[in-house]
């Protein structure tokens, strides 16, 4: 497997068509963990439309995969990304079953912090976090994020408008 970064437990590289069934399963493992802060793909048509949104020039995604079986840990995405002034985008992660806890998450929203600052040029990710979800929130703590404001009824998820906390990194300065 060809991988765009590597470090302790994890490896990031890009979904594919050939990841569905994979991704598919451990997103039905990780329903309980996942509900009610996101809702992943949950079909192989919603795996091909999430596929097509992080194809497009406002979008990346990337699967965190398990160095030593190369199995799918979890997922992290970029949206909304704007070049020019700003150089940010969006940053959402989840882990899953029986990844989660196990450092995945972190070693691979690392990683891919590092990919956006160097190869894709950004300059702040922004994390936007459900104020009760305590696993998130360790893993932005962790990675240096800022806790910046609170945003009520922010998102639409799972039926409701959720609060959410806006949490930001930016990249190092250069030297």
């Amino acid at each position: 497997m060809r991988y765009l970064r590597t470090g302790g437990p994890a490896a990031i590289r890009r979904p594919r068509p050939a990841d569905a069934d994979e991704f598919l399963a451990a997103v039905r493992r990780s329903r309980e963990l996942h509900h009610p802060w996101l809702a992943a793909p949950g079909s192989p048509e919603e795996y091909d439309q999430y596929l097509s949104r992080i194809r497009r020039r406002d979008s990346s995604g990337y699967l965190i995969c398990d160095r030593a079986s190369g199995e799918i840990a979890g997922y992290v995405n970029i949206s909304g990304i704007v070049l020019g002034a700003l150089r940010g985008g969006y940053l959402g992660y989840a882990a899953f079953q029986p990844y989660s806890g196990t450092g995945h998450a972190s070693a691979g929203v690392a990683l891919v912090i590092d990919h956006a600052f160097s190869a894709l040029g950004l300059h702040r990710l922004e994390a936007n976090i459900q104020p009760g979800n305590e696993p998130s929130r360790r893993v932005a703590r962790k990675l240096g994020f800022r806790l910046e404001g609170f945003s009520p009824d922010y998102l639409f998820i799972d039926g409701a408008w959720r609060d959410h906390e806006r949490w930001a990194i930016t990249a190092p300065a250069a030297t």
